[in-house]
C-alpha cells in the first residue's frame, strides 16, 4: 500500500469513497463528501492523503485548520477519513491517520483535534477530557492530541467546509 497526497484525478473517486463509507454510519448526515469538496475549493485542505493498494484508491484522510476560542491556533483538524467499507478494519485508515499526524509534527503544528469515538482514537494519543467543547456535543468526543508542551483549552470552530 502507498500513501501519497491527492492528486485532481483523485477528485471523483474521494468523493465516492466518503459517500459509500459513511453511508451506512448512524452518526453521519451524509455531508462528509461534501465537506471535502468545500474544504478544497476554499483552501482549507491543508492535508489530503489517499491510500492506494496496485491502481485502486483504497481510503482517505483530511485535515483542515481550526480555531480555539476563535483564534487562529496552528492547530489542525482530522477529518473525514474514509475507507471503502469491504477494506475497514484491515489498517489502511490507521495508516492514513499516522501519516497525517506524521506531516503535521513535521509543518511543526502544536497539535491536532478531531470529533469522533474516544474507543477508536484513543490508540493515536487523542484524549477527551473537556478540554476543548464543540456545541453542545459530549466532551469524550471532542478529542485532541498535542505534539508538544502545549495543551488546548477553549471552544472549537473548524473551517466553514466543516461547519
Amino acid at each position: 500500500m502507498e500513501i501519497r497526497p491527492e492528486a485532481q484525478s483523485d477528485y471523483d473517486t474521494i468523493h465516492a469513497l466518503t459517500k459509500t463509507a459513511f453511508a451506512p454510519m448512524a452518526f453521519s448526515d451524509g455531508t462528509e463528501a461534501d465537506c471535502i469538496d468545500k474544504l478544497r475549493a476554499d483552501g482549507d485542505l491543508a492535508i489530503s492523503l489517499v491510500a492506494v493498494a496496485g491502481e485502486r484508491l483504497t481510503g482517505h484522510v483530511a485535515f483542515s485548520p481550526v480555531y480555539i476560542d476563535e483564534a487562529s491556533s496552528g492547530w489542525f483538524a482530522l477529518g473525514p477519513v474514509s475507507v471503502w467499507p469491504e477494506l475497514q478494519k484491515t489498517g489502511i485508515g490507521s495508516a492514513l491517520i499516522n501519516e497525517g499526524l506524521a506531516q503535521l509534527k513535521q509543518r511543526s503544528a502544536p497539535g491536532c483535534v478531531l470529533i469522533g469515538d474516544p474507543k477508536y482514537y484513543c490508540r493515536f494519543g487523542f484524549i477527551g477530557d473537556g478540554r476543548l467543547s464543540y456545541r453542545e456535543l459530549p466532551k469524550e468526543f471532542v478529542q485532541w492530541i498535542s505534539f508538544g508542551d502545549v495543551r488546548p483549552r477553549g471552544a472549537l470552530r473548524f473551517s466553514p467546509g466543516l461547519e
